[in-house]
């Protein structure tokens, strides 16, 4: 039960601080009106839902990445500069995937 306690600050701590992740989740919030407005079936959600999670999961893991290279080497690192943009460049790939989802589902009911 501890382990759960932990996980679930670590996800206050992801969305009640990080900025990009505030981002994320307005989006995630439109994107499940959306889905609601246009009925999307069982398989759009299953789609919708586990993208909207591999991004946030991947924000989460971002911000430990950054946090903990702060703390290893609070001066200047280019090293430290490559884990960090690597780690942001990952979350970037999950949300254009997830951005191509989103289109390859909401696109054809939109225009029908």
């Amino acid at each position: 039960m501890r382990s759960f306690k932990y996980a679930f600050r670590g996800i206050w701590l992801l969305v009640s601080k990080e900025h990009n992740a505030w981002i994320h989740c307005f989006i995630a919030i439109c994107v499940i009106a959306a889905g609601f407005l246009f009925g999307l079936d069982r398989l759009e959600w299953i789609a919708i839902v586990f993208a909207i999670g591999m991004v946030l999961a991947a924000e989460a893991v971002n911000t430990a990445i950054e946090y903990l290279c702060d703390f290893v080497s609070p001066e200047y690192s280019e090293a430290i500069k490559h884990t960090k943009d690597l780690a942001a460049g990952a979350v970037l790939i999950l949300a254009m995937a997830s951005m191509v989802i989103g289109a390859l589902i909401f696109f054809p009911k939109i225009f029908s």
